[in-house]
């Protein structure tokens, strides 16, 4: 039995509190006995608050599922006057601006890709805040952009068909929105820098510069032979790497051996959807990577082949003017912090009654209080050059708890000695209630907020949950064509813009899921931009590197310029229900959808429950591989529990559909040495009986969201395989 350390009116697992005080809480400037004085008194003042607001979010569910039995006929204005009377449709507040302030231009002012990356992964936390700077060539030559015809293939040795086919590419690029002013990238035999200007040669002895001279940004190297040439469009970097003994650069005329792009200029470190922390020894390691990545000094080493090979974090890019004076610009991605919602406590720290206190509260305080040492100049590389602190806030419904996340804030800010909205919030509209008060959600952290963003998976989720007694939902895939998503999306957007986000904080969208098919990508993601979206996610280094070209073809300003003299209320799409008008489906197509649903269910929740994996490619049904959090799953489950709900499909039929599925998706893991197999002892097998619970349980459960279910069942397991270890 764990012997938790007393800290005031706290009781702290002894892992925890051991890292806090000989960690964390040196250097911080703060005193070890009053840190945690403050921490409890935040802790009992406003524990009582967030649960009142847990108690009506699920008040109005209940009224809304009364409404619905109630009313087998409606229609929208009576929906809608309902919504207004239970308060769940909030009046809206009369026009405002926000007034954020000493944001870096990362957020400010720039567009560009955005990483999501499960913090409690070191290897991939570290390649993330290393994503912003990417090399176009690798990220071409290992995508399904290049084709393989003609002798193309991808294969272990260098093929050098396909790498003339990336460099074309690369070139073709350059010409395009680095253009010269007569001649093309493909035929320069030198570039050089000649009075404050890039000058191009070619083989005939004849020479060009740039059709637009002030894309040239800097140069390293001697001016006559430089080794990189530094170009700026749409405020974002490239770099024409130049190695004539170079494998790439001696094929090269000009020898460029790679062109390098500014990528993922933003990084969402992950205490949420994308990690499985369910216990102190988890969170433990959360905070320990996050403190590792603010002071510069996490590594991660691993084996690469025969070789072990250690990953740092990359340092600052140091380059030469035009006007010959030395600059650097930052060599790592802006990192943000997600922490948890309102919703789950956490046995990490217990309060004076010896009861779990809320997660998000503890994420708040430890995630700003190791953020502290940025500011304090504690680290090897600073992250925020403006000063601040960046946390995204995930999962809350409506103006009243983005109002207490508003007050928690200030609490932290106070205790940690710092000043007033110095903790800027991303605020994720993933939630019903949130996007039809967004105006309102906005309003209540006007003076911090830095980031909106919509989330198709989660706010699917919800779409389903919130309108569970209205009837079946359409079938999963058809929901992307719904009337509700469209509006929501656009909303989204021209809520942002009218409280002045231009050129002030990011307009954000969803994740690209597919990180294998990135031909794709590149045909789709640039609609999010001309969507008006500051930044979109991504699944990967090279997704990033890829998706930034996607901002030199765009021009996000000018489009949200355009987009932000729009006033079209979208109010009564977002509130159209996405039920079916008919089910009259054939018994295949219902056996289809169980199908679909149940082995993607099974194929993210045996990792996560077995392996504590809260973010992996999991391949389909289809064996194509889809990057999957508890977003997704939140879909899968509650889309099931609705048309069983509904009677399209009976338990005993989703039962032998999961077990059926449960045999596939052993298949697809057979070859990974730690994967525990569920079938064919179901009963026995905790990652089957979780994904049981989420659908047999899910309409019970709040707003559909996955993680009391998934860490009840993960904890299950590590017990379970501790007991196996003794």
């Amino acid at each position: 039995m764990t012997t938790y350390r007393s800290a005031d009116r706290l009781h702290v697992h002894p892992s925890l509190y051991q890292f806090i005080n000989e960690e964390v809480l040196p250097g911080s400037g703060l005193e070890q006995k009053q840190f945690w004085q403050d921490f409890g008194k935040i802790v009992h003042d406003l524990t009582p608050e967030n649960e009142v607001l847990l108690h009506t979010r699920d008040n109005l569910q209940n009224q809304i599922h009364e409404w619905h039995q109630a009313h087998s006929r409606w229609n929208l204005n009576q929906y809608r006057t309902f919504l207004e009377n239970i308060g769940y449709l909030e009046p809206g507040p009369d026009d405002f601006q926000i007034a954020t302030e000493q944001t870096d231009e990362e957020i400010s002012t720039q567009a560009g890709p955005q990483l999501v990356v499960p913090i409690s992964n070191e290897r991939f936390a570290i390649n993330a805040a290393n994503a912003r700077w990417g090399s176009l060539y690798d990220s071409l030559y290992g995508s399904d952009i290049i084709n393989e015809e003609g002798g193309a293939e991808q294969q272990k040795a260098y093929n050098p068909v396909r790498g003339e086919k990336v460099v074309a590419y690369a070139k073709q690029f350059l010409d395009e929105y680095f253009p010269l002013r007569s001649h093309s990238h493909k035929d320069v035999a030198s570039y050089s820098i000649e009075n404050g200007r890039l000058e191009v040669s070619f083989q005939d002895g004849s020479k060009d510069q740039l059709q637009y001279p002030e894309q040239f940004a800097g140069y390293q190297g001697a001016s006559s032979q430089p080794v990189a040439v530094l170009l700026q469009h749409h405020r974002l970097h490239i770099e024409i790497q130049i190695d004539y003994g170079h494998p790439i650069g001696k094929t090269d005329p000009a020898g460029v051996k790679d062109v390098v792009v500014e990528s993922a200029l933003t990084t969402i470190m992950d205490c949420e959807d994308s990690v499985a922390a369910v216990d102190a020894e988890d969170k433990t390691l959360v905070y320990r990577n996050w403190l590792g990545l603010i002071k510069g000094d996490i590594n991660a080493r691993f084996q690469k082949g025969d070789k072990t090979v250690t990953r740092i974090m990359n340092p600052d890019r140091s380059y030469t003017s035009p006007a010959g004076e030395e600059f650097t610009l930052s060599g790592r991605s802006l990192m943000l912090n997600r922490n948890v919602g309102h919703l789950m406590t956490t046995d990490a720290i217990l309060n004076e009654k010896e009861e779990e206190i809320p997660e998000g509260i503890m994420d708040g305080v430890i995630t700003s209080l190791i953020a502290k040492h940025d500011l304090l100049g504690n680290g090897k590389y600073r992250n925020s050059r403006e000063g601040s602190i960046y946390i995204v806030k995930p999962k809350m419904h409506g103006s009243k708890e983005a109002a207490f996340a508003n007050k928690l804030f200030d609490r932290i800010e106070d205790m940690l000695h710092l000043e007033r909205n110095t903790l800027k919030i991303g605020v994720m509209d993933e939630e019903r209630r949130t996007t039809i008060n967004l105006k309102a959600c906005i309003r209540e952290v006007k003076d911090r907020v830095m980031f909106i963003n919509t989330g198709f998976l989660d706010r699917t989720g919800d779409e389903i949950h919130t309108s569970m007694e209205a009837g079946p939902m359409i079938r999963k895939g058809e929901m992307k064509t719904s009337a509700w998503l469209g509006s929501y999306e656009k909303s989204n957007v021209q809520t942002g813009l009218a409280a002045g986000f231009e050129q002030r904080a990011q307009i954000g969208k969803g994740m690209w899921a597919m990180p294998e098919q990135l031909a794709a990508m590149m045909d789709q993601k640039d609609g999010q931009l001309k969507a008006g979206a500051s930044t979109a996610w991504v699944p990967s280094p090279t997704a990033a590197a890829l998706h930034a070209l996607h901002y030199h073809e765009v021009d996000v300003p000018e489009v949200q310029k355009d987009l932000k003299q729009l006033s079209e209320s979208h109010l009564d799409s977002i509130l159209t229900i996405p039920t079916a008008t008919s089910t009259d489906w054939s018994s295949a197509e219902v056996q289809e959808e169980l199908d679909n649903n149940a082995q993607g269910i099974l194929g993210y929740v045996v990792r996560w429950v077995e392996l504590g994996i809260g973010c992996s490619k999991v391949p389909d049904i289809n064996n194509v591989a889809l990057m999957e959090d508890r977003a997704t799953l939140r879909i899968s489950s509650q889309h099931i529990a609705n048309w069983l709900h509904h009677h399209l499909c009976s338990r005993q039929q989703v039962m032998e559909t999961f077990k059926r599925m449960a045999a596939v998706v052993d298949e697809q893991n057979a070859h990974d040495p730690e994967y525990r197999p569920m079938s064919p002892d179901f009963e026995q097998s905790t990652a089957f009986q979780a994904a049981c619970d989420l659908v047999f349980q899910g309409y019970n459960q709040p707003n559909g969201y996955t993680e009391p279910i998934l860490h009840r069942r993960r904890r299950e397991a590590k017990n379970r395989l501790k007991a196996e270890v003794k």
